[in-house]
């Protein structure tokens, strides 16, 4: 008996723009509001930090520098960052009731891990590991960004040495015109994604593409996305100020 399936693919046209506004209101440059951050949130965690960034709602924690175990995986040079990245049980429609490992949380898991090996000064802290715990307890797209976001801050905030603060957001194309920061729907039916993270001297630490963008489209993105991340540092500033009354600057000399 041979089986066969039939596909058919079908173009859904759906409209992102309204009176040359996104339909959320916002305007081809800005970021979702809210737009909130606290450090300092758990208390059994050594660093910790929950974000509001539009509906997402992300908690990240902290723990180490510890003895990396099992053995095998210290590394007598330099610490190792283990980035466990996960969705709750009731973030989105799509998500309800699952929890734990997929191919997606493994890929995220190792991008934000690279990101992060980029900026930490790990050589301080050698046959240890470092634990990141990110929980998207709601998620409307973005959520690779927003948890690297999230994650940044609550290494600043366990103290952790690093060469200088990261920020991520994505930009991309819907409805024809390049935009920042996607929202669920303009990520599911525009025409590309651009994940991207800087630091805050303007060096990318995470960079990736899905779809098409011509080369003047691509370059629009890029700048996008660094006005964004220079707002995202000063909300990271201005959360660390609110919690420590003390710059975010000094909060890292301090560990250096």
């Amino acid at each position: 008996m041979r089986l066969s399936r039939c596909w058919r693919v079908i173009d859904v046209d759906v409209e992102l723009f309204k009176d040359g506004k996104r339909l959320d209101g916002r305007d081809v440059e800005d970021l979702r509001k809210p737009l909130k951050l606290e450090v300092g949130v758990l208390q059994k965690a050594n660093g910790s930090a929950y974000m509001e960034w539009g509906k997402n709602k992300i908690l990240a924690g902290v723990f180490g520098p510890k003895e990396a175990i099992p053995k095998h995986l210290a590394n007598p040079e330099r610490g190792v960052i283990r980035c466990i990245y996960t969705m709750s049980t009731f973030a989105g429609l799509e998500d309800h009731g699952r929890m734990g490992p997929n191919r997606r949380s493994i890929e995220i898991s190792k991008v934000m891990r690279e990101a992060l090996e980029n900026v930490v000064m790990l050589e301080k802290f050698p046959s240890t590991i470092i634990e990141v715990y990110v929980i998207v307890l709601q998620s409307e797209g973005g959520t690779r960004v927003s948890s690297l976001t999230a994650a940044a801050a609550a290494l600043m905030d366990a103290g952790i040495p690093m060469k200088e603060p990261i920020a991520a957001v994505a930009a991309g194309k819907a409805g024809g015109k390049v935009i920042l920061d996607l929202n669920k729907d303009e990520d599911n039916y525009g025409e590309a994604d651009v994940p991207m993270a800087f630091t805050k001297s303007g060096d990318i630490v995470l960079f990736q593409m899905d779809g098409k963008l011509s080369k003047e489209e691509l370059e629009t993105a890029i700048d996008y996305g660094w006005k964004g991340t220079e707002k995202l540092f000063e909300l990271q500033r201005k959360a660390f100020e609110e919690e420590y009354s003390e710059p975010l600057d000094k909060k890292l000399r301090m560990v250096e």
